[in-house]
């Protein structure tokens, strides 16, 4: 597991500690800088959301990365559906997590987790034509901001959240996902 080093310590921003635990050493085989290109990816969804969606306080996310045969069982069981997924989010409190009813607690708000599956990314972005570092942000992106109460159930929702995922993306170089490449 590795903590975040890098999350901002000034005064007027909460504290973001982002951890990421790899399960899978394909990741890292892979794309060596995986750790670092996953935490700025959660960084930037948390960016693009309006500042009242954002937390006040300190607050947490975790980001497993992990393979097709996790996802296939915690696909399983928490969602009753066969076969692995891309991503998976877990978040620790339905809604948005910053609007919570709990009582304030010293410690830092957990946000949830987000976890991940290699095979299924890495056959999805050959299959879009997409890098597979890109894609991989676009799910970080797309995991985080499910833990910060966003959906896609309804159009209306889908729409909101696809230009949240853009937005994020772009900050970090990454092009629109939704307009799909040519494979080669």
């Amino acid at each position: 597991m590795s903590d975040d080093p890098d999350s901002p310590s000034s005064p007027d921003t909460p504290r973001i500690s982002i951890a990421v635990t790899v399960l899978t050493p394909a990741w890292r085989d892979s794309l060596p800088e995986v750790e670092p290109l996953a935490r700025r990816a959660a960084r930037a969804a948390l960016a693009a959301v309006d500042a009242a969606a954002a937390p006040a306080r300190e607050a947490e996310v975790s980001l497993v990365l992990a393979d097709d045969a996790t996802l296939g069982r915690l696909n399983r069981r928490y969602r009753g559906i066969e076969g692995p997924t891309n991503v998976l989010s877990f978040a620790v409190s339905e809604g948005a997590p910053c609007e919570s009813s709990a009582p304030e607690s010293n410690g830092p708000l957990l946000l949830g987790d987000v976890v991940l599956a290699y095979e299924t990314i890495r056959r999805e972005a050959a299959e879009q034509g997409k890098r597979f570092c890109d894609h991989l942000c676009h799910l970080v992106v797309h995991g985080v901001l499910h833990l910060l109460g966003h959906e896609h159930a309804s159009e209306a929702q889908a729409t909101a959240m696809e230009r949240l995922e853009i937005a994020a993306l772009a900050g970090l170089g990454v092009s629109d996902p939704y307009v799909l490449a040519v494979p080669s």
